[in-house]
């Protein structure tokens, strides 16, 4: 840390006005009840602290000219609020890296799209900018050094100077003498992901902040194979090479100075116009082919695409983002024909138009919300006023093009249930459970029987619904239910693959006195060391891949598996070639989810009500902190009335209650912290709960709430499906009532 004495009287000066203003503020703050003491003493413990260390870093300057100029600016502007929130803390690193707001204002943001990823505005150790990118790529840069790793794919979506932002750390890779992979447009994540063990990388890294909104910017870091990295090694990275790093350690090399097999750009056949090659056009890779070819072979059946008698109308958003060219190159190369693509949300544009920015009101283009749904039906609607009742399904990809949402057409006799609209959002849980449906269905149909049944397994996270769980259990097949993110199924599925015992695990815990869970997996059903081939991994929060079998080594994919993460391109065209079939059969998506799905007596209504809290973005600054904590506070108190027998809810008696701990996020918020959720069970049936899981690394809550409908009569299943969504809403919304958890 640098002295205050380091810094120039002028600096001086200012810092000593900051601190009496900060102070004075977080006085306000803790006062009117907006922060707790805890963090109010966490943040006057460090916030000047962090503000002189960056003031007087003598390094910086090199490479970021204006960023002490910036800081000096808000001083005068006299903004304590966005001072003290960047300066708190650091940048948090979580599951698959780090993620936050580059500014806090949106002039801030059209100044560094105008002016470069140097302009001169408030940046900090908690804000997302070129000197955290820098510290965080030493660390990785130099991890990877010691490891003896020797090359890395890197490559950006639409996000704000994400280009800019990725060729900054190419020059650092270049400077530790890394061989560095370099995109020469924005790309889907999954494309990256697939890249790394495509070209035997070490690493892979994407600029990104997914589907969050326009002020967001991230790292997502991935391992040789593609996947996030494993917890235990994550945590090595930051202890010992990220949170040690200096601007010091930096070591830039340019692209034109590189060695000539250093540097490699990846692409599509031919050179971009305006992108700078650096004469090196000959080190262009095709990536986009390989990719796009490697997604198709996943159709199960071409030949009908190919011959439909009634093809199917598939209109297409980009939401602004990079999967714009790689969804329409699948879908046209499988047979669908080119998708009516929304153009108002088809151009690369990282300040999302299409989408609320007034301060306090931020929306986010996420695909698997139903307010981006009603913004892309709308756009739809108006650019292709003519074919509107003709689309079938409408596919949206969210920025980085690893999540995607499907909006399906509504059957005319259950428009009520979507508030009387022609098309809806069709949830995630429902579109996997169609997927996992249709690929078991066409085994059936051409083998007479599921191929290899007692080695097959499907992985999900814990709060994606048990509707795949019991669909897999009637084949036979295995489950693997795991904590939440990708990270974490990637890592149950290896656990498999390397022939583990089975973890004898109950709500994660190999026995009720165990304090922590296990820091992989939930629950294991049906499962054998055996079984090796994963044919789907899926989550609530619109994440699909299919690991496929083990690996013939720890860099590859597995056998006849895709990516280690996940994908929207792909889970787009897989439920495409399903509302093919539909529409061959003369019948819907949301009709085969009624007959195959909630009909079924081994499976059953099952419902899965979703809310975020907030509902975009996070609780804002220390404020948001103290929320967060104050709402858990509380959910922590109806667990103990649960446990007492004493908790009731519209109707609905807690029978039993766990929390969800594994402490991998106790040290960015408190010891004990319930990473994973405070979980109630009604009614002593175990396919009846609500989960409330808060985020490790945000001011925000998931509320999941699943509700088993049981086995409905056909001619009872439409009221009835209205009726559990209803009191499933209602519920969350008295919930979050009790606990503060309101907007």
């Amino acid at each position: 840390m640098y002295l205050l004495d380091n810094l120039s009287n002028e600096d001086k000066s200012l810092v000593q006005e900051a601190e009496v203003a900060i102070k004075a503020y977080l006085d306000a703050e803790l006062k009117s009840g907006q922060i707790e003491q805890g963090y109010y003493q966490f943040a006057v413990q460090n916030v000047i602290p962090n503000l002189i260390d960056w003031l007087g870093d003598p390094d910086i300057d090199k490479y970021s000219p204006q960023l002490k100029d910036g800081i000096r600016d808000a001083i005068h502007a006299k903004k304590w609020a966005d001072i003290t929130n960047a300066y708190v803390s650091e940048i948090k690193f979580g599951t698959g890296g780090i993620r936050g707001k580059m500014a806090f204002d949106k002039e801030s943001i059209l100044r560094m799209q105008k002016e470069g990823i140097g302009a001169r505005i408030l940046k900090g150790p908690n804000t997302f900018n070129d000197k955290v990118v820098l510290l965080k790529s030493v660390g990785v840069a130099r991890y990877m050094k010691e490891k003896g790793l020797k090359s890395i794919v890197l490559g950006y979506d639409s996000r704000v100077r994400g280009q800019d932002l990725a060729a900054l750390i190419a020059k650092l890779f270049l400077g530790y003498g890394i061989t560095v992979y370099f995109f020469d447009e924005a790309c889907p994540y999954p494309e990256v992901t697939f890249a790394v063990p495509n070209l035997r990388a070490d690493a892979g890294i994407l600029i990104s902040a997914s589907h969050n909104d326009y002020r967001y910017n991230g790292y997502k870091l991935s391992c040789g194979n593609g996947s996030q990295f494993d917890p235990k090694e994550r945590d090595e990275i930051y202890e010992k090479y990220i949170k040690p790093a200096t601007i010091a350690q930096v070591i830039l090399r340019e692209f034109k100075d590189a060695e000539k097999d250093q540097l490699w750009f990846l692409g599509g056949a031919e050179p971009l116009p305006g992108f700078d090659y650096f004469g090196r056009e000959d080190h262009l890779i095709n990536m986009h082919e390989r990719h796009v070819k490697h997604v198709m072979s996943f159709l199960l059946q071409p030949d009908m695409i190919k011959n439909q008698k009634n093809p199917l109308n598939i209109a297409y958003c980009a939401f602004n983002g990079a999967g714009r060219k790689a969804v329409p190159s699948i879908l046209g190369g499988t047979g669908f024909g080119k998708p009516m693509i929304i153009k108002a949300m088809d151009e690369l544009n990282g300040l999302f138009p299409a989408f609320c920015s007034e301060p306090g009101k931020e929306q986010q283009p996420d695909p698997g919300d139903w307010r981006s749904a009603d913004i892309a039906m709308a756009s739809f609607k108006k650019e292709y006023p003519n074919d509107a009742d003709k689309m079938d399904i409408l596919i949206g990809t969210d920025p980085d093009a690893d999540r995607c949402g499907v909006i399906v057409k509504v059957p005319q006799n259950q428009r009520h249930i979507y508030d009387g609209k022609d098309y809806a959002l069709l949830p995630a849980d429902d579109a996997w459970s169609l997927v996992v449906w249709y690929r078991l269905k066409y085994e059936i149909d051409k083998y007479g029987a599921i191929q290899d049944a007692d080695k097959k397994f499907i992985v999900q996270s814990h709060t994606t619904s048990d509707a795949m769980v019991r669909l897999a259990l009637k084949h036979g097949l295995g489950v693997v239910r795991t904590w939440v993110g990708f990270a974490m199924l990637s890592a149950g599925v290896r656990h498999f693959w390397e022939k583990l015992p089975v973890p004898k695990l109950s709500h994660g815990r190999l026995s009720p006195e165990q304090e922590k869970c296990d820091p992989v997996i939930m629950e294991c059903l049906n499962m054998t060391s055996e079984r090796s081939i994963n044919i789907a991994a899926m989550e609530q929060s619109n994440g699909f891949s299919l690991l496929g079998g083990a690996p013939k080594d720890k860099f590859s994919l597995g056998e006849g598996g895709h990516v280690r993460d996940k994908d929207g391109t792909i889970a787009g065209l897989l439920v495409a070639e399903i509302a093919a079939w539909a529409k061959e059969h003369n019948t819907s998506l949301i009709e085969i989810l009624d007959k195959e799905i909630y009909l079924d007596p081994a499976i059953g209504l099952i419902i899965n009500h979703y809310e975020p809290a907030p509902l975009d973005g996070e609780y804002e600054g220390l404020a948001g902190y103290t929320k967060k904590k104050n709402i858990l506070i509380k959910a922590d108190e109806l667990h103990q009335k649960a446990k007492e027998g004493k908790f009731e809810i519209c109707g609905f008696k807690a029978t039993s209650t766990y929390i969800y701990k594994t402490g991998k996020y106790d040290g960015v918020n408190w010891k004990g912290f319930p990473d994973e959720g405070i979980r109630f069970y009604f009614n002593n049936d175990p396919y009846t709960y609500l989960t409330i899981r808060p985020s490790g690394t945000s001011n925000a809550l998931r509320f999941h709430f699943q509700v088993n409908g049981g086995v409905v009569p056909e001619a009872d299943l439409i009221a009835r499906k209205k009726e559990v969504r209803d009191k499933a809403a209602e519920t969350v919304r008295v919930l979050r009532e009790i606990i503060g958890a309101t907007e």
